[in-house]
């Protein structure tokens, strides 16, 4: 773990504002964001570009969850309480602008926090609006952020063409390893957006950093996202999360435990513990979720301790976690659903035939040497 001081980082909207919002200057902006859109005062970025000089701010759009980031269901249009500002959503009726939604528009500007996963859908729709600004000539703007887990961890395998779509923008791996900018320039070239791109780097943030290596607030980009250790776990649990277990939703600590009626939690625990997952120890554990899936039921399952963060392996985890519930528990474990998020089929297939879960990620790193190398090309920190 660090110790020390943290680094200062300004975060784009942070540079944009130190800059005197000159990109901006005369143009008529809408505006992507949600409540993880603020500067390192806390202000959104809302209300800053809604008092910059010479900037006009004419909409918002709001992604999944909203844009006060509350919901976990489909999203409706809104109102901003403090500016008056039409929020549109993207994650109701349409998963993007519309021609009439950007009738008076000269530069979309986009400010959300992500973390680090292809399936966190935020990705998806910053490739939508890249797509409709192109299609209209409107300028695109990437205010950028860390990402939480590092800049570092590149891992999974890549997602089959069938399954693109909003939880796999483009054919990338589970843990992509970018910022959103460094992931803007990556869809506009690779996807052939050629929207008039323009990121607004960082200043401060290296790659090996954790998002607590950063004097930044956390601020949850989702609703069950609540903390840097979920944001971690992300990579594996969410593999179950179209599957007959609980990933933690409707508890305190989701993401953090995972579990069944139909699951010993003992004999899960130990069959894990023995599969010496780096960075990984579990402990078994009985919980009942107030919310989603098997609410008011209560489930066995297992409490997953990070022991080491810079160790630990996304992917690798989560296949194991599912290799192993299917040999242990059988039929009782709807093992197909795991392909919802895997997304690829030939992981798929060998988490069905592995006598050993080491052996499952070695079906997928040849193309994660083939995304690495083209990945390198967008980096744009150190």
């Amino acid at each position: 773990m660090a110790m020390g001081r943290p680094a200062t980082v300004l975060t784009g909207i942070d540079v944009l504002a130190r800059d005197g919002f000159k990109l901006l200057a005369g143009k008529r902006v809408a505006l992507i964001t949600n409540q993880t859109g603020r500067d390192r005062e806390g202000k959104r970025t809302v209300d800053l570009l809604a008092k910059a000089p010479g900037v006009k701010l004419t909409k918002l759009f709001s992604p999944e969850h909203g844009l006060f980031g509350l919901l976990d269901e489909k999203v409706s249009d809104a109102t901003d309480p403090t500016t008056g500002l039409h929020v549109y959503s993207l994650y109701g009726k349409t998963r993007r602008p519309t021609t009439r939604m950007l009738d008076d528009v000269d530069v979309m500007v986009f400010d959300i926090q992500h973390v680090d996963a292809r399936y966190y859908t935020y990705t998806a729709t910053m490739g939508n609006c890249m797509e409709e600004a192109a299609r209209r000539k409107i300028k695109f703007v990437v205010l950028d952020r860390p990402n939480p887990t590092t800049g570092l961890i590149v891992d999974g395998p890549i997602a089959d063409k069938v399954h693109l779509g909003f939880t796999a923008y483009g054919p990338t791996p589970i843990a992509h390893g970018m910022t959103m900018g460094e992931l803007a320039r990556l869809y506009n070239r690779e996807y052939g957006i050629g929207c008039d791109l323009e990121v607004v780097k960082l200043d401060g943030w290296k790659r090996a950093m954790w998002f607590d290596e950063t004097d930044l607030m956390w601020v949850n980009p989702s609703p069950n996202m609540r903390n840097l250790t979920q944001a971690v776990l992300y990579l594996s649990v969410t593999l179950l999360e179209a599957t007959n277990v609980s990933v933690g939703r409707g508890t305190d600590q989701p993401f953090e435990y995972f579990g069944a009626p139909w699951i010993d939690g003992k004999k899960l625990s130990a069959e894990l513990n023995a599969a010496e997952l780096p960075g990984l120890r579990f402990v078994p554990m009985e919980f009942t979720p107030t919310a989603s899936r098997f609410k008011g039921e209560k489930c066995e399952g297992v409490y997953i301790i990070v022991t080491d963060r810079n160790a630990y392996e996304g992917a690798r985890s989560g296949v194991t976690f599912a290799w192993t519930l299917h040999n242990l528990f059988g039929e009782k474990f709807q093992l197909e659903k795991v392909e919802n998020l895997l997304q690829n089929k030939r992981a798929m297939g060998a988490i069905r035939t592995a006598k050993d879960p080491k052996e499952i990620e070695k079906v997928w790193q040849e193309d994660l040497v083939k995304f690495k190398a083209v990945r390198q090309k967008y980096l744009l920190y150190p």
